[in-house]
């Protein structure tokens, strides 16, 4: 099984509640902002999908929150993916922080579509990028 991709991020004040804790729907975006990161990685930006007529909606994500992330925390989130057939895409994710302590572990749900939400099959190109990838 490959290594997961993995994207650093640094808890902002911004980013925590009053009590220090990195609010629990932000982790929603960090795990968008490293999808993004690992779709780069291989070659091809969101966007370029989109412009393209791919996207890639989340239609289920599925978090288990372990230990809070705290203001100036440094962390590491990885991806990697766990499904790749016809129109489904699912990613396992795993934040930790610089410690090594799980924070949380996650699977987001995806369904490839048009622009105008008309379900289509994966790209050919991420197929063959992607399923070397998947692990559990």
């Amino acid at each position: 099984m490959a290594a997961p991709f993995r994207h650093p991020h640094r808890v902002s004040y911004a980013d925590c509640t009053v009590g220090n804790h990195l609010y629990h729907s932000r982790y929603l975006d960090l795990l968008e902002a490293a999808r993004g990161e690992f779709l780069r990685s291989l070659g091809t930006t969101v966007l370029t999908w989109q412009d393209a007529d791919y996207i890639f909606p989340v239609i289920e994500a599925r978090v288990r929150y372990h230990f809070p992330a705290r203001y100036d925390d440094w962390l590491t989130i990885e991806v990697r993916p766990t499904l790749v057939e016809r129109v489904r895409l699912n990613f396992g994710h795993r934040i930790l922080n610089q410690d090594g302590k799980l924070i949380i572990e996650a699977e987001t749900f995806h369904c490839c579509t048009s622009r105008a939400e008309k379900p289509k099959r994966l790209p050919p190109v991420m197929m063959e990028k992607l399923s070397p990838l998947i692990g559990k």
